[in-house]
């Protein structure tokens, strides 16, 4: 069994969208929609980037420290649901937040990937979103074999803020 480390500041995350929170959806809309029609600044809502068709937002429950999501405003499950003009914006944007995440992180690695449906592990899956989690060697460290508990050094702000100051300028692609 996995234990976690309590931090305390995320339960203002997890409890801010909508009347019930995060975890009681009050409609068919994702969280990310939710986030998107909360009208709370990219500040609160950890909102990395906006492009025209697609945005960056920080993982609520990161794997590592600058975890980040790229994902289209328009909430659909499936890469075919994608307008081509959806799907060219959504790739430029996983490079660019890739160019990011090694500027601000200089990680050794990257997993970048997508969980399309339920059963592939896709816990938002109606509304499709790539993962880029940064990797180091070794980074599974000591606490997840000893204690099961994975500890995470950087506040969601802090990420924000570091992945914000590295985004790469639109001009020099």
């Amino acid at each position: 069994m996995l234990e976690r480390l309590w931090a305390g500041w995320r339960s203002e995350y997890v409890s801010g969208f909508g009347p019930e929170g995060n975890n009681a959806p009050t409609s068919s809309d994702s969280i990310f929609s939710r986030i998107l029609a909360s009208g709370l600044p990219d500040t609160e809502t950890h909102i990395v980037h906006r492009g025209p068709l697609c945005f960056v937002i920080l993982n609520a429950y990161p794997y590592t420290n600058g975890h980040c999501l790229v994902l289209p405003y328009r909430q659909v499950a499936n890469l075919e649901d994608l307008t081509n003009a959806e799907r060219d914006e959504l790739w430029l944007t996983v490079r660019d937040a890739t160019v990011a995440l090694k500027s601000a992180y200089a990680p050794a690695g990257l997993n970048i990937g997508l969980n399309l449906g339920a059963p592939a592990g896709g816990s938002v899956s109606q509304h499709l979103h790539v993962h880029l989690v940064p990797r180091w060697v070794g980074d599974t460290n000591f606490t997840v074999t000893v204690a099961n508990t994975k500890v995470l050094s950087e506040s969601l702000l802090s990420t924000a803020d570091r992945l914000r100051a590295a985004w790469p300028d639109v001009d020099q692609r």
